[in-house]
């Protein structure tokens, strides 16, 4: 059966790692939006000079550029079996132009997943990682924290804070999240494809619930 999934979701809340393990279980890609951005700038599409266009000057991608550049990664022959779309859409608009395209291509949404994680939980879970400057490896002062604390126990780098997962930062981009899909958790809810599952617990429990919404779907 053919799966067109939603993962909607703040930052944090596990959904490039739940996105990941749905798309070795189904074998279908899945499809951030700042990726196809990027690839499209990169392979110098038509849509994809004008997304640069915006973006080179720090301004928001306009929806129909967004919408078009996500028409075209849909086309793919990969995306046969279906897809999983993360980060789109993100505002009422999109999904609109979303819904009438699907619907027209004959393969609308089946289900759309929201991952809810309290402020407050997110708030330690993203202040709280720590980065290699050297190799990259992460960590996590609670959760994960290196032997030395401030080194990291692969190469020895030190360990910094990414300005976005600082304290003040995080909330400010919940907050924001929030503001944008709260109309979007609505508009999917009234259309019956929506489903709500908590973000906090074992990842691979986590993935268990979500597969259980999707088989049955």
């Amino acid at each position: 059966m053919r799966q067109n999934l939603i993962l909607l979701g703040p930052p944090g809340a596990g959904k490039g790692t739940q996105a990941k393990m749905l798309v070795d279980k189904y074998a279908i890609p899945q499809i951030s939006t700042g990726d196809i951005l990027r690839e499209a700038v990169k392979s110098g599409t038509p849509l994809g000079i004008e997304a640069n266009s915006h973006m080179s000057r720090g301004a928001l991608v306009p929806d129909e550029v967004v919408i078009g550049i996500v028409k075209e990664r849909l086309k793919r022959g990969d995306c046969g079996k279906g897809y999983i779309l993360d980060g789109f859409p993100r505002t009422i608009a999109q999904a609109d132009a979303l819904f009438s395209y699907l619907n027209e291509c004959g393969c609308p949404i089946t289900e759309v997943i929201d991952i809810k994680v309290p402020k407050d939980h997110l708030v330690i879970r993203l202040s709280g990682r720590r980065v290699c400057r050297s190799c990259g490896a992460g960590y996590h002062i609670e959760f994960n924290p290196s032997k030395d604390g401030g080194r990291c126990d692969r190469c020895g780098g030190e360990l910094f804070q990414r300005d976005d997962d600082r304290e003040d930062v995080v909330i400010k981009r919940f907050e924001t999240y929030e503001a944008q899909t709260t109309p979007l958790s609505e508009y999917y809810k009234k259309k019956g494809q929506l489903t709500t599952i908590s973000g906090i617990g074992d990842v691979e429990a986590i993935f268990d619930d979500i597969c259980k919404i999707v088989d049955e779907r």
